[in-house]
């Protein structure tokens, strides 16, 4: 079972979503793309955070940083009982996983590129609006829809990377153009002050005193 929330604390509105169990939590892993927030030093599940378009995990406002923190320590029986809880969160392409690890289990390809929040006690009023919005979609289908929304993600980033590089083919194009023009306009410029001859680096247009050679014979 996957869980959906929506968060709307930050604009535009944000899709929050977790496993039910720790075996969910391993489709997460395998179909994630987004950002994970996971207790510190407790088990708990992994949230996810869909970004919007052209965000980083860096600049996500602070607002909706903790209401996926609070939905972490929501969801982790220890955690949930304890106050100053620290919650991580990490890129999802952060996240390392091997077969020595227990299912649900993960760690981190880089421990630099996380960032900690502390949660001094948990907010009731930040759980139960998030929980009115909340939408599930049990297995399998979870697993499918996962799958068909990374795919689409994927498909997404192919087609923007293409209409990015196909722009800067044209820019380039534009560029090497106007660079032709300028160099025949200036050739036909140097023709009409010095003749044809002097275009090729030949005749007595090169010589800058304009004598004739046969003046020293």
């Amino acid at each position: 079972m996957v869980y959906y929330f929506t968060s709307t604390i930050s604009d535009p509105p944000s899709t929050i979503y977790l496993g039910k169990d720790k075996f969910e939590n391993e489709e997460l892993i395998k179909y994630g793309w987004e950002e994970d927030f996971h207790a510190d030093n407790l088990s708990s599940a992994h949230i996810y955070l869909r970004l919007a378009p052209g965000q980083s995990w860096k600049d996500i406002p602070a607002v909706l940083v903790e209401d996926c923190a609070q939905l972490t320590k929501a969801n982790s029986i220890e955690g949930n009982k304890r106050d100053n809880v620290t919650v991580i969160y990490t890129p999802w392409s952060n996240l390392k996983k091997d077969g020595s690890m227990a299912v649900g289990q993960v760690s981190f390809h880089d421990p630099k590129k996380t960032t900690r929040i502390l949660l001094p006690t948990r907010i009731n009023a930040t759980i139960n609006r998030l929980t009115k919005t909340r939408t599930e979609i049990p297995p399998p289908a979870s697993s499918e829809h996962l799958l068909a929304e990374r795919d689409a993600h994927l498909a997404e980033l192919r087609k923007v990377t293409n209409a990015e590089l196909q722009k800067r083919k044209k820019e380039e194009a534009r560029l090497a153009k106007e660079r032709r023009e300028e160099k025949a306009r200036k050739e036909r410029d140097w023709e009409e002050l010095y003749g044809e001859e002097a275009v090729n680096g030949e005749g007595r247009a090169n010589n800058q005193e304009g004598f004739d050679e046969d003046d020293f014979m």
